[in-house]
C-alpha cells in the first residue's frame, strides 16, 4: 500500500479510536449521522461520494477529499468521473481550490498505484 494511504489511513484510524473512546455522545452521533448519510437510499452510493467529494474540496478539507476518494476508488468510481467531479468542484469553488485539487490527484494516483 503507498505511504500516504497508509499514513492517512492509520492516522485516521487510530485517532477516531481515541475520540470515540472519550464516549462523547455528540460526537458519537455526528460519526453515526455520517456514517448512515452516506448509505445507500435514493441515491446510489457512488453519487453520494461524488457529492461529497465536491463538498469537501469546496470546503477545502483535505483530509475529507482524501476519504471520499478512497471510498469511491473502493466503488469502482473511475478517474475520469473524479477527475471531472474535481472541476466541477474547482467551478464552484474557485481558484482557491486548485491547491487542494493538486492533493486529489496526487492521492488518487497513490490508491491507484498501492500494492493490493
Amino acid at each position: 500500500m503507498s505511504d500516504i494511504v497508509k499514513e492517512f489511513n492509520e492516522y485516521r484510524s487510530k485517532m477516531n479510536d481515541k475520540i470515540l473512546a472519550d464516549n462523547n455522545k455528540i460526537v458519537k452521533r455526528i460519526f453515526n449521522l455520517d456514517t448512515n448519510a452516506f448509505q445507500e437510499g435514493a441515491l446510489d452510493v457512488k453519487t453520494k461520494e461524488l457529492l461529497g467529494l465536491v463538498a469537501s474540496a469546496v470546503l477545502r478539507c483535505d483530509d475529507c477529499v482524501r476519504y471520499h476518494l478512497e471510498t469511491a476508488y473502493k466503488e469502482g468510481i473511475s478517474k475520469a468521473e473524479v477527475s471531472e467531479t474535481l472541476g466541477i468542484a474547482t467551478l464552484i469553488g474557485g481558484t482557491i481550490v486548485i491547491p487542494h485539487l493538486r492533493r486529489a490527484h496526487e492521492y488518487w494516483e497513490a490508491l491507484e498505484n498501492q500494492e493490493d
